[in-house]
């Protein structure tokens, strides 16, 4: 095949054009802290913390400086923004420094076949809903909570197991290559997390369970290779997708609040736009989505849309263990056999919360759960000193699943903000995004054991 033609079949052409960030109310900041590289920007907001994003406005860093000097803490609302991993270098998550993701002037050879959205699949029970406030609890008053503190998260644990650093495309079609990466790798079963054309270690420890699994060794350096891969796993990296008016109606919430009886005041815990909504449901990175799409109009019904051609969810296996890896803050899962069916990159504790060490159990699963929050019981949120019931939904505390764990008050979750899963630290619990934890709860039953190992 011709370098032309084979460049055309793996490579999405896109234009980048990224709005510079808006500088209007920032201030100048500590030169204490460090610099996180070229193109990211920070100011101090209203408490006093030090927030820097980076060129698409996303926020890359949180620090707050009596933390940083040692002094005592400010604790606060607990859905404060999470800080950057504290052993990930400049631009680690976000791309290579000096990378340059220029895109090329031709999309694929071939027609993009359209996707529809899939229906949810049945579940193991036969369920479609569930509540964590039903899941006994010692206190004996029926109501079981995860375990979120109300004091704002403490440092994330460094990655003491890391995954081996890989060297990835590089050059103007880098940021399609390592997608169509991501992609590879997702639909095998070991996700890279959000799927935004960068590398990272979530990228890191998905390679190195891909090849755990397969056998096989990717070079993510060849496009020819990348190429295979794809033909082999399902196709093209991309694929389109039109906007229908079911996408449009939702349902939709204006906002979520910080304020948990706020929260509770909600009809649903539900997506606040289209974008969201979409990103997640092909599990990327919202602003990848809209970067890819420029100039889309996602609130016209009909509008044709590039997305991740993902495939489907890993289904069949007999899921018999569960391994949460602190040092590398992922979760695999095995069969009987010992084979990795599914692995995923994980948030799992902090120094203030630390996960739980040892073994224990899969109790129960909950899908597009309820929250029961109880001062009393685990923390005091805000203002709020009564019990409340959060409704369901993916911006729900848990996200769309609670996988508890005969530990009490922990389990497995999903989450709200996708894009922060191993790269943040949780409270204690392990938090994966919505569609990976969702894969999970429909491979594990009651009493599959989850080995927390160091």
């Amino acid at each position: 095949m011709a370098d032309g033609t084979m460049w055309k079949r793996l490579i999405l052409a896109l234009p980048l054009a990224v709005a510079p960030v808006a500088s209007a109310g920032a201030q100048g900041y500590d030169p204490y802290y460090q610099d996180y590289g070229p193109g990211t920007e920070s100011f101090v907001d209203d408490n006093g913390n030090i927030v820097t994003v980076d060129v698409y406005g996303r926020v890359i860093a949180v620090e707050r400086p009596r933390e940083r000097r040692g002094a005592a803490r400010n604790d606060g609302d607990p859905l404060v923004l999470e800080g950057r991993r504290a052993d990930t270098p400049p631009g680690g998550e976000y791309g290579l420094p000096g990378d340059d993701y220029q895109f090329g002037t031709d999309p694929f050879d071939q027609p993009i076949a359209r996707q529809s959205l899939p229906a949810p699949g049945g579940f193991p029970d036969g369920t479609t809903t569930g509540s964590i406030e039903t899941e006994p609890f010692p206190s004996g008053d029926g109501s079981y909570q995860p375990s979120v503190p109300a004091t704002r998260e403490g440092t994330t644990i460094p990655e003491n197991n890391p995954a081996p650093k890989i060297a990835g495309p590089r050059g103007k079609n880098a940021k399609a290559e390592i997608a169509a990466l991501q992609v590879i790798l997702d639909r095998s079963g070991v996700s890279p997390g959000v799927i935004d054309g960068r590398l990272g270690t979530n990228v890191d420890k998905a390679v190195a369970a891909y090849t755990e699994m397969t056998g096989r060794t990717i070079d993510t350096t060849n496009p020819q290779a990348l190429l295979e891969e794809l033909d082999i796993t399902g196709g093209p990296a991309v694929t389109s997708y039109e906007i229908t008016n079911e996408d449009l109606n939702g349902p939709y919430v204006a906002s979520i609040p910080d304020d948990y009886g706020h929260k509770a005041l909600l009809p649903a815990m539900s997506y606040t736009r289209v974008t969201e909504m979409l990103a997640e449901r092909f599990h990327m990175d919202e602003e990848y989505l809209k970067e890819i799409n420029p100039g889309a109009d996602f609130d016209r019904p009909g509008t044709i849309l590039k997305v991740m051609n993902t495939g489907t969810n890993v289904t069949g296996a007999q899921i018999t263990r569960i391994v949460a890896d602190k040092g590398r803050e992922q979760v695999r899962a095995y069969d009987a056999t010992g084979h990795l069916v599914v692995a995923y990159p994980s948030s799992i504790g902090s120094t203030s919360t630390p996960s739980p060490s040892g073994t224990v159990e899969v109790a129960r699963i909950a899908f597009d759960p309820n929250y029961t929050y109880n001062p009393k019981l685990n923390f005091k949120q805000g203002e709020n000193d009564k019990v409340l019931t959060i409704p369901p939904g993916p911006n729900g505390p848990v996200g769309t699943i609670w996988i508890a764990l005969s530990k009490p008050t922990y389990g497995i979750h999903g989450t709200p903000e996708p894009s922060k899963i191993g790269k943040t630290n949780s409270h204690g619990c392990v938090r994966l995004t919505n569609w990976d934890a969702t894969e999970l709860a429909k491979l594990v039953t009651p009493g599959v054991t989850v080995e927390f190992v160091e």
